[in-house]
């Protein structure tokens, strides 16, 4: 049965009217951009088991089943099989984590419109466009501060103790613990391994028979690698014994990606550790 119903409140409500009396082991769907929350919620809230996966996940299963063509009757059915393989129910996401995302999604848009200003200012040569420029470019600071309280309190409604907790590490300032609340609720649920392969930091094995290849990072949520690269060039600042653990890595040859996405780790799997014990950030070394 192939059923195409609209992504509203209406189709929703059609779906769930379509699911009711049957027994639902899983039900999958593919992450677009945030189209697919307003659903995620509905069916979490009706307690359906709900996997939300990568779209590219989803092609490559198709590839291996021997789907090359691509046709909404086609995805669906690839959707449906792979739903009995990958089971990996999320959990139901808070209406203020939502609210704490929303609005630092909205800051992250408001910074590259002024950093996207600021380039063209350096190119500007006519006094009135120079001028226009800069307006704007003040006028989005303002409006990035006034984004920056509003964030403030989203944050004091979803998790206090933890956002400040976050915060009194040398280094992570608002914006960064805002945003590991936001982009990473698993934070202190999970272990040390699980946690970094969910932020995309742990590195990944590409041998073949005698050949041992360069392990490397992949897949993760890029949002939270973001964060967490500003954050850790602060931290490696701030903090000695993450600095001596940067140019310790430097000194053995790796280069500063390399030495800064390792040093991300260790601080993401500490803040995880802290969250999950509810400790104080104890500096070491």
């Amino acid at each position: 049965l192939h059923l195409t119903l609209p992504n509203t409140s209406a189709g929703h409500a059609q779906l769930l009217a379509h699911l009711k009396g049957h027994s639902v082991d899983n039900l999958l769907l593919e992450a677009t951009g945030g189209y697919e929350r307003a659903l995620m919620r509905v069916l979490s809230k009706a307690g359906l088991p709900v996997t939300r996966i990568n779209p590219r996940r989803a092609r490559a299963f198709a590839e291996a089943l021997g789907k090359i063509a691509k046709t909404d009757p086609i995805d669906a059915q690839v959707l449906a099989h792979m739903a009995g393989v990958v089971k990996a129910p999320c959990q139901a996401v808070e209406p203020e984590r939502e609210a704490l995302r929303a609005w630092v999604q909205r800051r992250e848009q408001l910074v590259q419109q002024r950093d996207d200003e600021r380039r063209r200012l350096k190119q500007a040569e006519l006094a009135g466009l120079r001028k226009d420029l800069l307006d704007n470019i003040k006028q989005l600071g303002q409006r990035i501060l006034k984004i920056d309280k509003v964030i403030a309190q989203a944050q004091g409604q979803l998790d206090d103790a933890l956002g400040r907790s976050l915060m009194a590490v040398a280094g992570i300032g608002q914006v960064t613990a805002a945003s590991l609340l936001a982009y990473l609720p698993e934070l202190g649920r999970l272990t040390r391994k699980q946690i970094a392969a969910l932020a995309g930091l742990a590195p990944y094995n590409v041998d073949s028979g005698k050949h041992a290849g360069k392990r490397r990072i992949r897949g993760g949520r890029a949002p939270i690698r973001r964060v967490l690269y500003m954050a850790c060039l602060s931290v490696i600042r701030k903090q000695p014994d993450f600095k001596t653990r940067y140019e310790a890595l430097r000194q053995r040859g790796k280069c500063a990606k390399v030495a800064i996405t390792a040093c991300m780790r260790v601080l993401l799997t500490r803040l995880n550790a802290m969250a999950r014990d509810q400790t104080e950030w104890r500096m070491t070394g």
